[in-house]
């Protein structure tokens, strides 16, 4: 079989990713399920130099933690029970924040089997208590 240029070319630039390991890879498709605090702890642990993956799976964890933020934010303002976070004025920065969350969920592994949201949640409770300065 005869390759075309451009199919050649394909195929020369897909090598590295056709002949990797599994495990060359941080962040699995498993990962983007976001089932537990661990899949989440992953995709926001990516290194963007990974590749594709890893750049989408920086891009899913910040787009799963905002959502889950901006829901119990909306939650808050809307009922009467205490707020379960409150952020201090300047609020530090998405990627500040989720590197510690990362931090935070690894230093007890219990953490790491927790819905991914409760993982959230729980790292905002501890992390920026309300009624503290």
């Amino acid at each position: 079989m005869k390759l075309t240029r451009p199919a050649a070319a394909a195929l020369i630039a897909l090598a590295p990713a056709l002949f990797a390991t599994p495990s060359a890879f941080a962040v699995s498709e498993a990962d983007f399920s976001a089932k537990t605090t661990g899949d989440l702890v992953n995709l926001c642990s990516a290194d963007p130099k990974e590749g594709p993956m890893a750049t989408a799976a920086l891009n899913f964890c910040h787009g799963f933690a905002q959502g889950a933020v901006s829901v119990q934010m909306e939650v808050q303002a809307a009922s009467k029970r205490p707020k379960l976070f409150c952020f201090p004025d300047p609020a530090p920065s998405r990627n500040q924040s989720l590197a510690e969350f990362v931090t935070w969920a690894k230093a007890d592994p219990s953490r790491l089997t927790w819905p991914a949201a409760d993982g959230v949640m729980g790292f905002l409770h501890e992390r920026f208590p309300c009624g503290k300065k």
